[in-house]
């Protein structure tokens, strides 16, 4: 083989692998449950309620790859929503999802916004997961659900979540095993309009029950205490908060917060009961999140039980209405009141 077909050699191996390897590598970078993030909108700090809700212009910046773009605010909300919610639940449900990541963006772009005056971030643990539809598409999404994304963002467009005439702090998460919890039990704030309701029908849900095992050694260390006794001594009191979380775990006679415990230990939820074999302790979790909002899987049991959109929102979001915050088809701010 002479110089010349080697380098064509090289080039075709070039043309036919580095494709491949560009695709696997979107794949997995953009991977998640059914398309969406396993654990969305997991807030790392308490939220706070901006009081100038109304934002300048209908574009955004989001924070992608450490690098700000400029997005326009729906198309936007099909990325959150591609990212967010599995395209294989009910429309009514996408809707709801569409609904509650249009207001939670809103709210957000303030200029009490953790980045900045109308900016937002592509990361689920701080603000919403967001995934463009090239990169869906390459990573194994379908064009139909692309399309039903966009269904779903543009039925509901300008639709907002609104309480006392103010945009609402609308959180969701995966599921909440069964009832979702108020935010004055997670986040020390009490907000009339996210308290503790029930969410049946999330049994589809990955991880409605889970459980994670520690040794005796594993779980002192993940306190960063030292403990006395067997282990089966170590755990006494429990109070628990009426969307069923832990409130409180007395443990070696130190009272934890089960919040506290949920980070310290990696736990999928506040809502977990213990059990304490020999050596081995083990948390049994119901649901997947902060718990407090619109649980995803409860939006769609509801769908597939009749329940439209507006109704799956109204029972998550206690007292809020939905409003149009934009003209429609117009770009034109609406005030409220």
């Amino acid at each position: 083989m002479n110089y010349q077909q080697m380098d064509l050699t090289k080039k075709v191996c070039i043309g036919i692998f580095l494709p491949l390897v560009l695709f696997a590598l979107v794949w997995y970078l953009g991977r998640g449950e059914n398309g969406h993030s396993p654990q969305p909108n997991e807030p790392q700090t308490e939220p706070t309620i901006p009081q100038d809700d109304l934002q300048d212009g209908c574009y955004l910046s989001l924070l992608l790859n450490e690098e700000k773009v400029t997005v326009e605010l729906e198309n936007y909300l099909l990325g959150v929503v591609l990212a967010e919610m599995p395209a294989s639940f009910e429309m009514e449900a996408i809707k709801a999802q569409a609904v509650a990541a249009r207001t939670y963006t809103l709210k957000h772009c303030s200029a009490d916004s953790r980045h900045g005056k109308n900016t937002i971030c592509a990361q689920a643990s701080c603000c919403q997961a967001y995934i463009d539809p090239e990169t869906y598409i390459v990573g194994g999404g379908s064009l139909s659900s692309v399309e039903r994304a966009r269904y779903a963002v543009d039925n509901t467009a300008g639709q907002v979540l609104t309480y006392e005439d103010a945009l609402i702090f609308s959180t969701y998460f995966s599921c909440s095993g069964g009832m979702t919890e108020s935010a004055v039990e997670v986040w020390g704030q009490d907000i009339p309009y996210l308290q503790s309701v029930q969410s049946p029908g999330e049994d589809a849900a990955s991880f409605f029950a889970d459980s994670k095992v520690f040794s005796a050694e594993q779980f002192q260390s993940a306190l960063g205490i030292r403990l006395k006794g067997a282990p089966d001594t170590w755990f006494t009191e429990v109070s628990y908060t009426d969307g069923g979380g832990v409130e409180t775990m007395t443990i070696g006679g130190v009272a934890y917060r089960g919040t506290t415990l949920r980070t310290l230990l990696g736990l999928r939820s506040t809502a977990f009961y213990v059990k304490v074999e020999d050596e081995s302790i083990t948390f049994h979790t119901k649901g997947y999140g902060h718990r407090v909002g619109m649980s995803q899987y409860g939006a769609n049991a509801m769908a597939k039980q009749g329940y439209d959109y507006q109704q799956i929102l109204s029972h998550y979001y206690v007292g809020a209405e939905i409003v149009q915050y934009f003209e429609e088809n117009n770009k034109t701010k609406m005030k409220f009141g």
